[in-house]
């Protein structure tokens, strides 16, 4: 897990990871997973990641948007920055939006979509072996 607060040297750029932001008026939705502001570009980029149902990939991109407007806002006020919020939404078995690629894009460094889709599916495999060892040794129990 990295630092909940990285900056680079000569304070470029800060990451937050899973902070709250702090505004001057009360916003609900101030947590995203990552921020990342370069104060040399001017710009700050709010990053909330998920794996959902793959028919919900769509609407999750879109709740995301969304629900991160009004800290976007605040952001580009308080800070005087170019704002954007970018969901990465990658669904359980890896299907990916048409806009997945643009927005992933807005992201500063190099990101392999295949394997983000990969990570995203041993996740999804991950969890039904718990969920199924899990129903076995419930009715083990029962027999």
């Amino acid at each position: 897990m990295p630092k909940s607060v990285e900056t680079s040297q000569g304070g470029k750029v800060t990451i937050l990871w899973n902070q709250k932001v702090q505004t001057d008026r009360t916003i609900p939705n101030n947590k995203p997973d990552s921020i990342i502001r370069d104060n040399e570009k001017g710009t700050c980029v709010l990053i909330d990641v998920a794996v959902s149902g793959d028919k919900n990939v769509i609407k999750k991109e879109a709740e995301m948007v969304l629900k991160y407007e009004d800290l976007t806002i605040e952001i580009q006020r308080m800070w005087n920055v170019k704002k954007k919020a970018i969901p990465v939404i990658i669904g359980a078995t890896g299907t990916i939006s048409k806009s997945f690629r643009k927005y992933m894009s807005n992201i500063p460094g190099k990101h392999e979509v295949k394997e983000l889709q990969k990570t995203a599916i041993l996740g999804t495999a991950h969890m039904r072996t718990d969920v199924k060892v899990q129903y076995i040794l419930t009715n083990k129990h029962r027999e």
